[in-house]
């Protein structure tokens, strides 16, 4: 189905210039995340300074954090085998036995393989009602093909379960088929080059399954085609119909069907604001959800984080940085601090 006369399509430029906005801009040192490769690493030297905070009367956690959310997560890792290899003792277990609370589990987190960390919220997610939409689709979503091909191999060697089996068991309808769709892991890449036909169809398409029977087509146009696509068919949807996709999405869907969804449709539009949207929402329950704080500042602070800072601020009119000095009290306070880095003014 061709693209009628009546609609024009956007312009080289107001293509070039949709992709430039502050939030998108990749930052001097080559990435948008707040934590990079610390350039003055010495291995040795963390291991002692671990040593001595671990090991002094009332624990050093200042020095604690101070190491451990200034280093990249590989460098992280190299930290965790040097402290076993010099010392015979485990660093994640030596911290636990010295730590508690928020604090002991942010630690926890920093000390993990991503993929790891990523398999274990996603286990939980799954095997808890109420949560698995939020976090399912979060990290199913978000994360680039390796990264999520590397998580489901190590959900599968952790837990002798395919996550797919795990999806089947404790989810349904079209949350499980989206759930089990995004695990395949079947996205199209972009290749440059927009198929204008293909995005009125998909828009057609889209119109046309809004009864009994037609979740499918939902699923494969959400989970198959590329971000840069599903953009485009998000804003002639608009156009043709009058209202945004969501509102079609709220009037056709419930429940959990409707959240998920709705945060792919997020997801999709623009990442960092979905990943704003949520650590604002974590700010705002009657006491801060600092699980959810705690993921999502460790898995965006080597990629987007600065991203997600620019598109909080922006809508909510008060800096990451502040909202989180206000709202989050104890020791895991100055880790989160330390991940989000700086003030934005």
């Amino acid at each position: 189905m061709s693209v009628t006369s009546g609609k024009t399509r956007p312009s080289l430029t107001q293509e070039i210039l949709s992709h430039l906005g502050l939030a998108n801009k990749t930052a001097a040192w080559g990435t948008l995340g707040t934590l990079r490769t610390f350039l003055s690493f010495s291995v040795d030297k963390d291991v002692q300074r671990l040593l001595r905070a671990i090991a002094s009367q009332g624990v050093d956690r200042s020095t604690i954090v101070g190491v451990l959310t200034n280093r990249s997560r590989e460098q992280r890792q190299l930290i965790s085998r040097a402290f076993q290899e010099r010392t015979q003792q485990d660093l994640v277990k030596s911290l636990q036995a010295a730590l508690s609370g928020n604090l002991e589990r942010m630690v926890m987190a920093l000390l993990q393989p991503a993929a790891h960390f990523d398999a274990q919220e996603l286990r939980t997610a799954l095997k808890n009602p109420g949560s698995t939409e939020d976090v399912a689709v979060e990290i199913l979503a978000t994360r680039s093909p390796p990264q999520l091909q590397e998580c489901l191999t190590v959900y599968k060697h952790n837990f002798q379960m395919e996550v797919e089996k795990d999806i089947k068991s404790e989810t349904s309808g079209i949350l499980r088929d989206l759930l089990l769709a995004l695990a395949k892991g079947a996205r199209e890449s972009y290749s440059g080059i927009i198929d204008y036909n293909l995005v009125e169809d998909d828009v057609q398409a889209l119109k046309q399954a809004e009864g009994p029977g037609t979740e499918g087509t939902w699923v494969i146009i959400f989970t198959q085609r590329n971000p840069e696509h599903l953009v485009r068919v998000f804003d002639q949807y608009q156009r043709c119909s009058g209202h945004e996709l969501e509102k079609t999405i709220q009037n056709i869907f419930h429940g959990d069907d409707q959240a998920a969804l709705l945060s792919l449709v997020s997801v999709i539009k623009n990442t960092p604001l979905y990943f704003a949207d949520k650590l604002h929402q974590a700010l705002q329950d009657m006491g801060p959800n600092y699980q959810v704080l705690m993921r999502i500042l460790i898995s965006r602070s080597e990629t987007d984080l600065l991203s997600i800072r620019a598109e909080f601020k922006k809508k909510f009119g008060k800096s990451l940085y502040s909202s989180l000095q206000d709202a989050v009290k104890g020791d895991c306070r100055s880790a989160l601090l330390a991940l989000c880095r700086a003030e934005d003014l």
